[in-house]
């Protein structure tokens, strides 16, 4: 009855595409919290819109669900939110796109992606900056205690 059922859904339904939540490539998190890809080449949390960007830029049909919750993850923020469905393999069961024939080789590929985005760029230089002030502010503060 199963093989019967698995022949019904084809790779190309929306159900049978691959979900990819932002734990899977998060560097703060643990194997055990749902990271599935080497710390040293995960992200800082990475989002699913981010994920979705890249995906979609090198050619992959993606389909963003933004209400979606990865069960393993405590915090409920926004930020934590969303998932990403990504079409893997074609009604014949080949890949898409060659380069990526696993699931595994789609999540290396956007944790390798996602920090060249622009935003991510843009956001590390304004934070550099807002830091080495918050650094000076501490010590001040230091100094007029003694």
């Amino acid at each position: 009855m199963a093989a019967a059922a698995a022949g019904v859904a084809s790779p190309a339904d929306k159900e049978r595409f691959i979900c990819i939540y932002p734990a899977y490539l998060n560097n703060k998190k643990t194997i055990a919290e749902g990271r599935r890809i080497p710390i040293d080449k995960a992200v800082e949390n990475p989002t699913s819109t981010e994920i979705q960007d890249v995906c979609a830029a090198v050619g992959f049909n993606v389909l963003l669900e933004k209400n979606k919750m990865y069960p393993r993850e405590w915090n409920r923020d926004v930020q934590y939110r969303g998932r990403v469905r990504i079409q893997l393999k074609q009604d014949d069961g080949n890949p898409c796109l060659p380069q990526f024939p696993t699931r595994k080789s789609v999540m290396l590929y956007a944790a390798e992606t996602i920090p060249k985005l622009k935003t991510r760029t843009q956001k590390m230089g304004g934070s550099d900056q807002s830091f080495q002030q918050g650094e000076g502010g501490k010590k001040g503060k230091g100094k007029k205690k003694k």
